[in-house]
């Protein structure tokens, strides 16, 4: 069976002409939202996905406004709401060495050089320059480490492990 993708999230309706605003989930929104894209929608409780072809896309404040080709009103689209759009794992494409898809950085161990155990990456945050892994510890205590070269030293997305060079003041 294919391995699908979370991308996004649909919310809600955005006015009548079947737009959709979707929470996004992918680190890709102008690759996956692209105009004649195709996307899977998993609605809770439907046994298999619908398959929906990108219309339209822009964005809206923190949103991804999607309309699909063949919906063209409210109506249409309203059932929709609380569906996950998705792309299988075939759609996924290569990355750059050095880059990494959230959902394979999210829930790996992390320790240090050292062999010290941090914690499990819960959250990455993406606030300018270079993302920040959010790992929470054993204590509850969370940890927030830049994603960059001097401090990331190996990342192993088949052993779920990221080992880290603690610099001064990273830890405490």
């Amino acid at each position: 069976m294919e391995k699908y993708f979370n991308v996004g999230k649909i919310v809600n309706t955005h006015g009548i002409r079947g737009e959709v605003r979707v929470i996004s989930r992918t680190d890709f929104p102008e690759e996956r939202y692209k105009i004649g894209n195709t996307l899977f929608l998993f609605m809770p409780g439907a046994k298999d996905p619908k398959e929906l072809v990108v219309k339209s896309h822009r964005t809206h404040k923190n949103f991804n406004l999607l309309t699909f080709e063949g919906f063209e009103n409210v109506n249409e689209v309203e059932r929709m709401k609380g569906g996950i759009l998705k792309v299988p794992e075939t759609q996924r494409g290569e990355l750059e060495e050095g880059e990494f898809y959230f959902q394979d950085i999210i829930g790996c161990n992390m320790v240090t050089t050292e062999g010290e155990e941090l914690g499990k990456v819960i959250e990455i945050l993406t606030p300018g320059a270079n993302d920040v892994w959010v790992v929470k510890g054993a204590s509850g205590k969370e940890l927030l480490i830049p994603y960059i070269e001097d401090i990331v030293k190996k990342v192993d997305v088949k052993e779920k492990l990221i080992v880290i060079e603690p610099m001064e003041g990273l830890l405490s």
